[in-house]
């Protein structure tokens, strides 16, 4: 049976890797968009490309996503995953809660890889908030808060951005896809750590489940949940 982990014990696996020098962290973190990419096109079909000979004649709609990422390597993940859907000719737009300039050295790299192809926008307030996040509404709303390992509250303004969300969510009815474990939850325990957060349709963790997937709120705040592999061995 597969082990569920702390998240404790999933940086100790990931540190391991690096230092034995099976991996970088940079490498991980292609890894992790990529395994993110292909749940998303795995759950959803239909937002695949049109491949083959008909597929130069039939009107393509530019697919779009709405990418919420975080201070840290979560945020960096999803940012990954924010190039790599560019490269599929979709239109993402990337919101960064904290200052850039403070983000992990990976994360840092892999920001600094999409501004070549996009810009990367603050959290916004206010009319603002409104404007940017239904025009267009999105195909997938992306959460890349924080991740595995948050035990705080949230900060005001990512409350009131995922707040935001969600009556966008409802509105338009496009699925949200978290990143490693929806933010506002406790990925050890499972239990809430606020009044509010989302509810994800999928959540690609990765290497394997943690307990907060199976425990307290996780089943119903997680949706479908899905192991992307990393390259860190079996844990089987």
């Amino acid at each position: 049976m597969t082990d569920l982990l702390t998240a404790a014990q999933m940086r100790a696996i990931e540190q391991s890797a690096i230092d034995a020098g099976e991996v970088t962290g940079l490498e991980l973190m292609e890894r992790a968009g990529r395994g993110v990419v292909e749940a998303i096109f795995e759950e959803w079909p239909e937002f695949g490309e049109l491949n083959g000979f008909f597929a130069r004649f039939l009107p393509r709609r530019t697919k779009r996503a709405v990418i919420l990422c975080g201070p840290g390597n979560n945020g960096g993940d999803g940012i990954v995953v924010a190039r790599l859907l560019r490269e599929r000719r979709w239109d993402v737009v990337v919101f960064l809660h904290g200052d850039p300039v403070r983000l992990p050295p990976d994360a840092k790299t892999n920001l600094e890889r999409w501004q070549s192809v996009g810009p990367c926008l603050p959290f916004p307030e206010g009319a603002e908030r409104e404007r940017l996040l239904h025009d267009p509404h999105p195909d997938i709303w992306m959460d890349a808060v924080f991740g595995i390992g948050q035990t705080r509250p949230l900060p005001e303004p990512v409350t009131q951005m995922l707040h935001r969300v969600y009556y966008e969510q409802n509105w338009c009815g496009a699925p949200v896809v978290a990143i490693d474990f929806p933010t506002g939850l406790d990925s050890d325990t499972g239990k809430s750590v606020q009044t509010f957060h989302l509810a994800a349709d999928l959540t690609v963790t990765f290497h394997a489940r943690k307990i907060g997937h199976v425990e307290g709120d996780g089943p119903i705040r997680c949706g479908k949940v899905v192991v992307a592999d990393i390259g860190l061995g079996d844990n089987s």
